[in-house]
Parts: structure tokens; C-alpha cells; sequence
């Protein structure tokens, strides 16, 4: 599909899912790229961490693609760009401190001479074909979350990444009511919304509030304190320095992810009066309740450094008596590695606070009174939800209509829709998938690959080897086990196991060696579900003497 002359709009990630955004927008024959992110693995994709977007649609259109324009830093609006911005070689658009972020990403892939990064000031709007694109600062948890003002000969899109409201950030600024309303005034077609917290009837809150929240709970502990929180809440970490020089404690930063996210934040002009940090050994060497740690992890990954930690494999060390806060939210899913973690810390009694005890924690995001604020500044005449699982969208559709925004588009992943002129209609369907990476090669999501790993997961593997000589066995048929439930019957099972493939090289051992490789699978299967009833998957080897 080339887009003619209207004003197409395509999500390849992000709607009907929270995270891994991509949002393609068309018109007069070319695309433009709105963010590319990843998501995290999760137990249906065994032994995977990072899940990428496939864009096999925008790849077979790649001459019309002008550039890919970043609304800010965290990992599901830029995450994917070190794995598929080299092939697709178009010119990336970003302000400075994101900017940053990304050229180390592409620094570490050492893919930052192929791909053009460009360093867009906030003040000015830039042109890439037919669109006209203007930053609009908005409050977030990271410095410079901006929204995208998109203007076309079609009509003017608000496309407002991650936001929230905040009459006292911690970092940088964002744009006044008044600066909102004038953008409204001008005429907006479409607003694409953040969904996430569309379900929340309160505000999401201060960050400002939040150092309170802090300083009460940490001024009370009396040993060590360590605070998790997400490694690009930048936000917070000015919050946290400010709370360590407020009760007295030294600060020692625990993981890689925070130490890019303070590095570039000090090089781009933020985080300056944030306080000295000490090193891992130093912080082991002061008294107890002289001591603030930030560690990354808090979302109960496995390689992070609280689970390091908590597991007693990390410098850093907590004993009974110390505090965990939990600075951040539970992403949906994480619920079980999370609660391992804490289990973990509880049985060396560490004491745990989260966001349910303190009020150690606000979101990102807009809350019900945030989004109607921004429906009565922008005023525009379709909203078109994103950032969030179908059920947030079609909440956020049904919420703005009833605060009078005339038409709603409920999409999901894939879905083209023709945004003007006329009325919103949908044109087709595109791919829209998942790919992951698996170690250093990137694959699809439900690929021969990932689909044979949940089968050995959840079925275990057997292998069976046999030497063939003249039709007969030559040497017994060779059994080995990975993930097969039967503990000390092994021994028992593996010999019912031979005898099965014995029988099955008796009658069909001088036939077709194909043939007889399916029978030898089938025969062992069946032994197994016979013994376990499960149905594990066979690897057959034939050796012809």
C-alpha cells in the first residue's frame, strides 16, 4: 500500500499491548516512523529477554520510509532501534538527552557510523516530506518525554507519547495549559493518546510529592536502605539524591542500566547537583544507617542487581534489619518474579516497603483527570487510543466521547486506517508481529525455533540412537533423557524404552530407513506416555553399518 492523498495511520506495535511501540503514519507515498521499541520476554517465549516488533511492512516499503522520529527514551519507544535500525537505514530523529541514549545503544552494537542520528532542538519544528513535525514538551519519568505535533495537507495529529500532568517535575520542563490550548486553537484531527492508566480515577501524582513519600520512610530506617526503581526514571533518581542528602546517606548506584541513565543525563545538562556516589566497597565499610542504595531490578529480572543481592552474589550486601523499598510499579506479568524476590529478602529479614505501605511512587502516565484535561486543550475531533491493552483503549474511546470528543477509532496492531479526508475508515490489514532475540540472532516470536523450546519445555526431549547392520540392531539402541518426569524410575523407564525401539528395529529394520526412523519415534513415545503420560518430543539418530 502507498498512501495517496490522505493521511493513513498504521500501529505495528504498542496498541493492544502495552509496550513495544511503533506507530507508521502516511501520506502523498511516504511513511514516517513514530518510535520503535521492544518488550520484555515473558514464560511463553522460553529463554528469551527482548522481543522486538517485526516490521516486514515498513521493510518492503523501505524507500518510502523518511525517518523514524523518537518522542523520548525509555526502552519500549526506542529499545529496538540497535537491532533494526541498521537494515532498515533511515535517518533517526531525537532530542538531546534521548539522543543520547540511543548513540550508546548503537555504540554498543557498533552500528553508529550506518545509521544517521539526528539531534533535534525541542523549540523548532522540522520538515520530512509531506510532514511537518514539532517536539511539545510533556511531563514524564525520564527527561525530555515529549509529545509529536504532526502537521499534513490532510490534517494536524498530537501524537502524545507517554505523559502525564506535573505542576512540580523534578527534571526539565513541559509545556503550560496555555501552550496546549493554542495547538488546540490551530485545529488538531487526531489526538493518539496514551491508554495506560485510563482506568485510574486520580491523577497520577507529583514526582515532587514523591521525595516526601521518601524522605519519611528512609529517615525512619535504621540500617541500610535500598531503593529499586526503574534504571530510566531519571526523575526519580534526582528525587533519590535529594532524599540521600535530606536524611544524611551516602549514595552508591548498583547497576549498569543506571549508570548510562546518569552518565547522559549529566552530559546533556541534567542530574548536575546530584550528589557524589560511593563505590561498592566503600558503601560496605560505613555505618549501616549512613547508606543509600539505588539498584536496578525491581521488576524481579533474573541478571539485575537487587536479585544479585537478595541471592547474596553481589558486593553490595543487607542483612536483617535493612530496608527494600520498591520505588515503581508492578508491571503486569511480573508479578511471580517479583514476589520471589521479596520472598527471598523477607527470609534474610529484610524489610520490604512498595508503593501499597508508602507513598514512595507515581506514574508516568495520565490518569482520568489528566486525560480530560488534555481532551479540553487539544480539543480534537478523533481520538485514537494507544499504549495500552484493548481494554484501556476501548476505555479511553469510551471516555473521551462522553467528555464530548466526536469520533473514536478503536485499532489494534496492524489495522490501516485513512484518518482524512472524510470520515475515519478502515483500508485493510497489514503484518504485524513479534520477533525475538535469541542471544545475538533475531527470529520470529512463533518461529520453528520458539516453538520447539515450548514443546521441550513443557514436554521434555528424549533421544534414541541405533546401529543398523543388515537390517538387525548392531549394539543396544542408546536412550537419553532432558526434562522427561521420571526421577528415580530413570532406569526403569529407559530399559522399557530400549525394548520398545528394539521391536520397532525388528520389524521394520530392513525397510526404508525413513520409515523406520518413524517408527522408532512413535515406539518410544508411546513408552513414554504409557510411563508418564506425557508426550515428549523424539529425536531419532540411525546408524547404517
Amino acid at each position: 500500500m502507498t498512501p495517496e492523498k490522505e493521511l493513513l495511520f498504521l500501529a505495528l506495535g504498542g496498541s493492544g499491548e502495552i509496550g513495544m511501540n511503533v506507530n507508521l503514519y502516511g501520506c502523498q507515498g511516504k511513511w514516517l516512523m513514530v518510535d520503535c521499541g521492544i518488550t520484555f520476554g515473558s514464560p511463553e517465549y522460553p529463554g528469551i529477554d527482548v522481543i522486538l516488533p517485526d516490521l516486514q511492512f515498513i521493510e518492503e516499503r523501505i524507500d518510502d520510509l523518511l525517518g523514524i522520529v523518537l518522542t523520548h527514551g525509555h526502552e519500549d519507544h526506542i529499545g529496538a532501534l540497535p537491532y533494526l535500525a541498521g537494515d532498515l537505514g533511515v535517518p533517526l530523529y531525537a532530542t538531546p538527552f534521548t539522543a543520547g541514549l540511543i548513540r550508546g545503544k548503537l555504540e554498543e552494537e557498533g552500528i553508529e557510523e550506518k545509521v544517521e542520528l539526528n539531534v533535534v532542538d525541542e523549540e523548532g519544528p522540522f520538515n520530512l516530506g509531506p510532514f511537518r513535525i514539532t517536539y511539545t514538551p510533556l511531563a514524564h519519568s525520564i527527561p525530555e518525554g515529549n509529545a509529536v505535533l504532526i502537521d499534513t495537507p490532510y490534517g494536524s495529529v498530537f501524537h502524545t507519547g507517554d505523559w502525564k500532568l506535573d505542576d512540580s517535575p523534578s527534571l526539565g520542563g513541559a509545556s503550560t495549559a496555555e501552550e496546549l490550548t493554542a495547538i488546540g486553537d490551530k485545529g488538531v484531527l487526531a489526538l493518539v493518546c496514551d491508554s495506560t492508566n485510563v482506568f485510574n480515577p486520580q491523577a497520577s501524582g507529583s514526582e515532587g510529592d514523591v521525595r516526601k513519600g521518601l524522605d519519611e520512610v528512609i529517615g525512619g530506617a535504621k540500617g541500610r536502605v535500598l531503593v529499586t526503581t526503574f534504571a530510566s526514571n531519571a526523575a526519580r533518581l534526582q528525587t533519590l539524591g535529594e532524599v540521600a542528602q535530606d536524611t544524611g546517606r551516602a549514595l552508591c548506584v548498583a547497576g549498569r542500566s543506571l549508570d548510562r541513565i546518569l552518565r547522559v543525563a549529566k552530559q546533556t545538562g541534567y542530574l548536575r547537583d546530584f550528589p557524589e556516589t560511593v563505590d561498592f566497597d566503600t558503601a560496605m565499610t560505613m555505618p549501616r544507617d549512613k547508606v543509600l542504595i539505588v539498584a536496578t531490578g525491581g521488576q524481579g529480572e533474573p541478571r539485575a542487581a537487587l536479585n544479585r543481592i537478595a541471592e547474596g552474589t553481589h558486593p553490595l550486601k543487607l542483612t536483617s534489619g535493612d530496608l527494600v523499598v520498591f520505588s515503581s510499579r508492578q508491571i503486569p506479568g511480573n508479578e511471580i518474579a517479583i514476589g520471589r524476590i521479596m520472598n527471598t529478602l523477607a527470609a534474610a529479614n529484610v524489610d520490604i516497603i512498595t508503593d501499597r505501605q508508602a507513598f514512595i511512587h507515581v506514574s508516568g502516565h495520565p490518569g482520568r483527570p489528566e486525560l480530560a484535561e488534555m481532551y479540553k486543550w487539544i480539543r480534537p475531533e478523533i481520538i485514537l487510543p494507544v499504549h495500552g491493552e484493548v481494554r484501556h483503549m476501548h476505555e479511553q474511546s469510551r471516555f473521551a466521547l462522553s467528555l464530548g470528543v466526536p469520533k473514536a477509532i478503536n485499532q489494534v496492531n496492524g489495522e490501516i486506517w485513512r484518518l482524512a479526508p472524510g470520515d475515519p475508515e478502515q483500508l485493510g490489514h497489514a503484518p504485524a508481529g513479534r520477533l525475538v532475540l535469541d542471544g545475538d540472532i533475531i527470529l520470529p516470536a512463533d518461529g520453528t525455533t520458539i516453538n520447539e523450546r515450548r514443546r521441550i519445555s513443557f514436554h521434555g526431549q528424549i533421544s534414541v540412537a541405533v546401529a543398523i547392520r543388515n537390517g538387525k540392531l548392531a549394539g543396544e539402541p542408546q536412550i537419553r533423557l532432558q526434562g522427561v518426569p521420571v526421577e528415580e524410575d530413570r532406569e526403569d523407564f529407559i530399559a522399557e524404552a530400549v525394548d520398545a525401539a528394539r521391536e520397532a528395529v525388528r520389524k521394520d529394520g530392513k525397510g526404508d530407513v525413513e520409515k523406520l526412523r518413524e517408527s522408532l519415534r512413535l515406539a518410544v513415545r508411546r513408552a513414554a506416555v504409557r510411563y508418564t503420560g506425557k508426550k515428549p518430543i523424539v529425536d531419532v539418530l540411525i546408524i547404517e553399518q
